[in-house]
């Protein structure tokens, strides 16, 4: 069913004095009925001390020694911000603490899993009950089906499931099944969109490739990039002039529906429905990539938010509950392509280990109680809406959005419609922002060009120091 009112508005990354809220009343709304023990970690943020970073650097130093620029994952290099990249010691809730003891409201979230907060008591305890029996089996298990009937059950476009072990392989996974499903080869992504690290789609891609200003990867060869067409996102007409010269080449078009990887950006009106309906003339399948997206705009994801049914979607984050997870399901009559019910191979040692499954179980079940969305909703316009503010007030130029526990702005004009506008943004001053927030205690994504995500743990106060902080930082920068 597709949500309508504010919320998509906002979305759509309007300028700060032209943003409107959500027009359901915020006191409607309060926390679901589980709280969240916040575990008081050894630095409060209301007990003010110096800051430093020693030990995030004497460690991060030895890493440099140890892994390429230090880090498993690039953007955690803090190459687009600067400053002394941090060092995690725990989790808990919406809090995280570095091992100098510093702790920080965290509005990045493992990346988007951590929905229903860190290091949750209930998945814990049931993790716990699991690894009793054992961490991996590489054969089937019935936790398996359990998450394949939640995941089923919940997204519109998915009657069947193959679960494996990062957004990447999903990614990687659906394309070859798209391909084999349609005898075609040529595929289009969306300028700034990502979806994971494979060969085919490192062709102006987002996230950490954004982060840094990398070209198309060194290591790509040209022939895995041949038949990757690239559009601005949400230029419906340059989408349908590659369907006019490729006609009946074009095996899928994948896209993020909402855009969380050069920052947050929404889909404009009508948007997702016309290329749906393009790829339905053209005999094209549609994927949606909803690995950030899905459980997080809604139970039923972007999909089930806008009222769009692709043809095939990929999962990750939220379903595996903070352990490495990803799936690709869809339609039936395409899945039973897969292995070893057809013949498109894809295998994993890891896929549906007992592990992920449980904790992906526990925090479905989380979020599918009364009032999830609702509040992440309502927090969430707090934040955006308080730090628009307050950088307006403060004189900045500054826009930005949000759609239920995932948000975002930019240091420009605004609307933000694609990679083009984003990189409008003025990154400098981005990154002063950041490094003067994570002095105040506020944990961001250490990149202009990455979303933000609130969780069930987050409480009004998170949100109001947050404010506060932007406030006095604004005023600095």
């Amino acid at each position: 069913m597709a949500n309508s009112g504010a919320a998509a508005v906002v979305g759509f990354g309007l300028s700060c004095s032209s943003v409107k809220l959500s027009q359901t009343p915020i006191s409607q709304f309060s926390q679901p009925s589980r709280r969240f023990c916040g575990v008081k970690m050894a630095v409060s943020l209301d007990e003010k001390k110096n800051f430093t970073l020693k030990k995030s650097e004497e460690a991060f130093n030895a890493a440099k020694e140890l892994m390429p620029g230090g880090v498993n994952s690039p953007v955690r290099a803090f190459k687009s911000v600067g400053g002394q990249p941090i060092v995690i010691d725990s989790v808990k809730g919406s809090r995280m603490r570095d091992i100098d003891g510093n702790e920080y409201i965290d509005y990045v979230g493992s990346w988007g899993p951590a929905i229903i907060g860190h290091a949750d008591d209930e998945v814990l305890a049931a993790l716990a009950d699991t690894m009793k029996k054992g961490t991996s089996f590489g054969a089937p298990c019935l936790l398996e089906n359990v998450l394949a009937e939640m995941v089923i059950a919940a997204v519109p476009s998915i009657e069947m499931v193959r679960f494996v072990n990062s957004g990447t392989e999903a990614c990687m996974g659906v394309l070859r099944l798209a391909r084999a499903f349609t005898r075609r080869q040529k595929i289009i992504k969306f300028e700034g969109c990502y979806h994971g690290h494979a060969d085919p789609f490192l062709v102006k891609a987002g996230s950490g490739v954004a982060t840094l200003g990398l070209p198309d990867s060194p290591g790509v060869p040209e022939a895995a990039t041949h038949d990757t067409l690239t559009a601005p996102y949400n230029d419906f007409s340059a989408v349908e002039e590659l369907f006019e010269t490729h006609k009946g080449e074009i095996a899928a078009i994948i896209l993020e529906p909402v855009v969380g990887n050069s920052g947050f950006i929404a889909p404009k009106p009508d948007f997702l429905t016309a290329i749906h309906e393009l790829t339905k003339d053209n005999g094209a399948l549609l994927i949606f990539d909803e690995v950030m997206t899905g459980f997080r705009l809604s139970y039923g994801g972007a999909q089930e938010y806008f009222g769009i049914t692709p043809d095939l979607t990929t999962l990750g984050k939220i379903i595996g509950g903070g352990l490495p997870v990803g799936a690709y399901g869809g339609r039936r009559e395409i899945m039973e392509m897969v292995a070893p019910a057809g013949p498109m191979y894809q295998a994993g040692t890891l896929s549906g280990n007992p592990l992920a499954m449980t904790a992906g179980i526990h925090t479905l079940k989380r979020l599918k109680e009364p009032g999830s969305y609702e509040y992440l909703n309502k927090i969430t316009s707090e934040l955006i809406q308080g730090i628009l503010d307050a950088g307006k007030k403060a004189g900045h130029t500054i826009s930005g959005g949000y759609i239920s526990g995932m948000f975002g702005f930019f240091f420009t004009e605004g609307p933000v419609y694609n990679f083009s506008d984003a990189k409008k943004s003025d990154t400098e001053k981005f990154a002063r922002f950041y490094r003067g927030m994570l002095e105040e205690g506020v944990y961001f994504a250490p990149s202009q060009f990455e979303a933000g995500f609130t969780s069930l743990a987050h409480t009004s106060e998170d949100i109001q120091h947050t404010i506060a902080a932007a406030e006095k930082v604004f005023r600095r920068i």
